[in-house]
């Protein structure tokens, strides 16, 4: 199906087309793509009125033919070119050659209003298709629209204004109040607030501090800022996100692929069976016209084109990528939807995931040290680590500290090490003290909140008491997650006392703590031994990348998820919001609705219109309804999802 260049953001989606999604500049110039249709429809309902006016005697023979062709050309020639094209690349059997030959045929046996006819429907069937598409692409153009597309970056003392894409690692940008971060990078100034709902979908205005992470999309409200950067633009979490939704309907659905398959064996089919119709009745019928088998033939050929399963079904899948985006949930492929259909099993992270992540010192309680110094010696090991326990602590001390970490470890599950100022500095949980044989107070194991046990010297020197809040939709979203009758597991790093009582108070089914990355990966696998379950993991840390790997669908927190979550995950939810798991999972089952309605209304009518042209009942008329209307009837059904509520 050949598309008009012209769209704003232009989604290559022939029928015959595998690829991602493409963006392009709209020109200014849309309403060109609606002339042929326009001039063709004039031209037709004109020739069909002088031919029903008995009195109008010159419009016939060649004028009449000419008239007709002149209609023909607009809508027709685009399919022809297609059909050459494809024959250049050794493909027949096609739904353009189909279109070409099933209209020519009609002109060559004197039906030339149902030639045109026949190519005019097939053209609107592509505005609607093309329409509809942009409707979807409109969702996912409300994030290209967030690409910053220059950035002030200082050079040799001055401030220049040139392409994000051009500046590097470690250089200083500035950010003036309503202006869009353009990079990835760590704050210079003192503190600023930002608006950070094109990453986050959350509308309430955040404040970053000094050496807090700053992310590319997010709006500067208030003042100058200074930001040093840490990725190249193609590496931001920006790009990346932009990245995913353009090449998500490269990855196709099962249901997609079988449909092409199946379209690559039937057209060839019904090819020969319309020749069949055309040549057999010779041997065998007395009363044998060519011409009579001939339209019978062009009416089955007419009506056996695929597109209205090549066309509806892509676009039902791409229209629920775009539902999706709208609700701030990308998936990285059709393929996705289709198997969060399935999901039985829904294994959730604590941390980011069903809590905040924003943790805040509660407590701290020293053993022989004055606590400022303890705080401070903590705090300067924490800074090595991006982990929220870690944000805490650091906000927590005095940033102007004298004290400086060298050769910090993390030590996944258990904390970190690291000298600071001199001293060995041990900071984790009591496995972390267990592992170097460090005695420590017992008593901490009775407190439920999340601890901080500190070692210097290699002796226990106190601990530090945070606690993190459960996020506003996570019970919620448990809730509806039962009622979808899919189990809720958490597995978490934390204490387990802890990870019970959040349990607990959001009604999760089964709860693990304690747990190190290779625990999480063997509960999953323990679960998928299981080969009637399929299991999806929803987490957002580094820590969390082998299990959403190892699930069969991985969900990541990407509004403030790791990269390598991200990067990892099948499906991105930008909001942080558990609840939009189930949103997901509502609109998979809506989509896989939408297909499943799409191939039986397109097969049921197919068949009962083959049947009646192959004897001689339908008209090319009939055949027009069956194969443009059908795919117009599909294309409607297919964007439905984009208005559903969800």
């Amino acid at each position: 199906m050949s598309h008009n260049h012209n769209q704003q953001h232009e989604v290559k989606c022939h029928c015959h087309d595998d690829g991602p999604v493409t963006i392009q500049e709209n020109n200014g110039k849309e309403w060109k793509k609606y002339l042929p249709a326009i001039i063709s429809f004039v031209l037709l309902v004109a020739g069909i009125t002088l031919d029903h006016i008995g009195s109008i005697t010159f419009f016939e023979g060649y004028l009449r033919l000419a008239w007709y062709i002149i209609a023909y050309i607009p809508v027709g020639f685009p399919v022809i070119k297609e059909a050459f094209e494809e024959l250049k690349n050794k493909s027949f059997f096609n739904e353009f050659s189909l279109m070409t030959i099933a209209t020519v045929g009609a002109f060559a046996i004197g039906e030339f209003p149902e030639g045109v006819a026949v190519m005019l429907f097939y053209s609107v069937g592509e505005l609607f298709q093309d329409a509809a598409v942009n409707k979807a692409k409109r969702n996912i153009k409300a994030l290209l629209d967030i690409r910053p597309d220059t950035a002030s970056v200082l050079r040799n003392g001055v401030y220049q204004t040139i392409s994000p894409e051009k500046v590097n690692i470690g250089e200083t940008i500035q950010v003036k109040a309503g202006e869009r971060v353009p990079l990835d990078g760590s704050l210079l100034s003192d503190s600023g607030n930002f608006n950070t709902s094109a990453l986050t979908g959350e509308s309430k205005p955040k404040t970053i501090r000094t050496d807090e992470n700053v992310l590319a999309g997010m709006v500067n409200l208030d003042k100058v800022i200074e930001i040093k950067v840490e990725k190249k633009y193609e590496d931001s979490s920006l790009a990346k996100i932009l990245e995913m939704v353009q090449n998500a309907t490269a990855r196709k659905a099962k249901t997609e692929l079988l449909i092409r398959k199946f379209a690559k064996i039937y057209t060839p089919i019904v090819f020969f069976l319309a020749l069949g119709i055309a040549l057999i009745p010779y041997f065998f019928v007395d009363s044998y016209i060519f011409a009579d088998w001939l339209y019978r033939a062009l009416v089955f050929l007419v009506i056996s084109c695929p597109c209205a399963l090549v066309i509806s079904i892509p676009l039902g899948y791409f229209g629920g990528i775009g539902a999706a985006s709208h609700h701030g949930i990308l998936f990285k492929g059709a393929n996705y939807l289709d198997l969060m259909t399935k999901l039985n099993t829904v294994v959730m992270d604590k941390t980011g995931t069903l809590t905040e992540g924003v943790f805040n010192v509660q407590k701290v309680v020293t053993v022989g040290k004055d606590e400022k110094d303890f705080v401070a010696i903590v705090s300067a090991l924490e800074r090595s680590s991006n982990h929220p326990i870690a944000k805490a602590i650091s906000a927590y001390a005095n940033k102007d500290t004298h004290c400086e970490a060298t050769n910090v470890e993390e030590i996944a599950g258990h904390g970190l090490k690291g000298m600071v100022n001199g001293q060995n500095v041990l900071a984790g949980n009591t496995k972390l003290m267990e592992k170097y044989g460090i005695a420590y107070d017992t008593n901490i194991n009775s407190i439920v909140e999340t601890t901080v046990v500190v070692a210097i010297e290699n002796v226990y020197a106190g601990y530090i008491v945070i606690a993190d809040k459960v996020k506003e939709d996570s019970a919620l979203a448990v809730s509806e997650m039962h009622g979808l009758k899919i189990e809720t597991v958490m597995l978490s790093g934390d204490k387990s006392s802890i990870t019970q009582k959040i349990a607990d108070e959001i009604g999760i089914d089964l709860a693990y703590g304690d747990l190190l990355p290779q625990d999480k990966v063997k509960h999953l696998e323990q679960l998928k031994a299981n080969s009637e379950n399929v299991v999806a993991f929803v987490g957002d840390g580094i820590n969390d990348a082998p299990v959403l790997a190892l699930s069969d669908i991985g969900i990541a927190m990407g509004g403030m998820g790791s990269d390598a979550a991200i990067e990892t995950a099948d499906v991105v939810i930008q909001t942080d919001q558990p609840s939009k798991i189930v949103t997901a999972i509502k609109i998979s089952k809506a989509t896989k609705r939408i297909v499943v309605q799409n191939i039986v209304m397109a097969f049921g009518v197919k068949i009962v219109v083959l049947i009646l042209g192959a004897f001689g009942i339908a008209t090319m008329w009939g055949a027009v309804f069956a194969d443009v209307g059908v795919a117009l009837l599909a294309i409607l059904n297919a964007v439905r999802i984009l208005r559903k509520k969800f």
